[in-house]
C-alpha cells in the first residue's frame, strides 16, 4: 500500500437537513457538496487511501453517487452507516468503494472503526475511531481510546492517521 491514510465520517453529501441540524456552514447542499470535495482533494492525492466511517451521501442516485466519488481523490473504503444501507456493500463497491463493509474492522490490531461509537473501556487494548455523532456534546473529540471523526469535528475534511493518534496521545498527558 503506498501513500497516505485518512479517515472522515458523516459527509451525508446531498444532504440539506445536515446543514441545518448540525448548523454547517454552508448555504445549500450544492455548495456543500463542492466544499466537501474541494476539502478532500486539497488533502487527499490519488495514491492515498481514505477511510469512510459511514454516512457517505444521502442521495439515492446510482449517476450522483458515482460521480462524487469519482470526483474524490485517492482509494476509498466504507465502513457503512446508517444511511449507508439502502445500498449493499457489493453495490457500494460497485460505485467506486474499493472496499466496504457492514460492520466495525479491525485496522492496525489495535483500532476498531465504526461507524457508531463501541463501547471500550480502560481494560480493553484498543482504540475506537467512529463517527455518527457529529458535534454531539456528550461525546468529546477524543479520549484516551476514542476518536470521532465527524467531518464537523474535522474541519471538513479528512484526517490523516498521524493526527488521529497525536489526538489519543494528546489526551493521555
Amino acid at each position: 500500500m503506498t501513500g497516505k491514510e485518512f479517515f472522515v465520517a458523516d459527509l451525508h453529501f446531498g444532504g440539506e437537513t445536515i446543514i441545518r441540524y448540525e448548523k454547517r456552514p454552508f448555504a445549500s447542499a450544492e455548495e456543500m457538496d463542492r466544499a466537501l470535495t474541494e476539502r478532500w482533494n486539497a488533502v487527499v492525492g490519488p495514491e492515498d487511501t481514505v477511510y469512510v466511517l459511514g454516512d457517505f451521501s444521502m442521495y439515492q442516485d446510482d449517476a450522483k453517487d458515482r460521480e462524487l466519488l469519482e470526483a474524490l481523490h485517492g482509494r476509498k473504503i466504507l465502513i457503512m452507516g446508517n444511511h449507508d444501507l439502502h445500498r449493499t456493500p457489493e453495490k457500494w463497491r460497485k460505485l467506486g468503494f474499493a472496499e466496504c463493509s457492514p460492520w466495525p474492522i479491525v485496522y492496525r490490531e489495535f483500532y476498531l472503526l465504526s461507524h457508531e461509537p463501541m463501547y471500550i473501556n480502560s481494560n480493553m487494548p484498543y482504540a475506537n475511531v467512529y463517527g455518527h455523532v457529529h458535534n454531539n456534546p456528550s461525546y468529546r473529540d477524543a479520549s484516551p481510546q476514542s476518536v470521532c471523526v465527524s467531518v464537523e469535528r474535522i474541519g471538513y475534511q479528512p484526517i490523516l492517521f498521524e493526527d488521529i493518534k497525536e489526538k489519543i496521545i494528546r489526551t493521555q498527558e
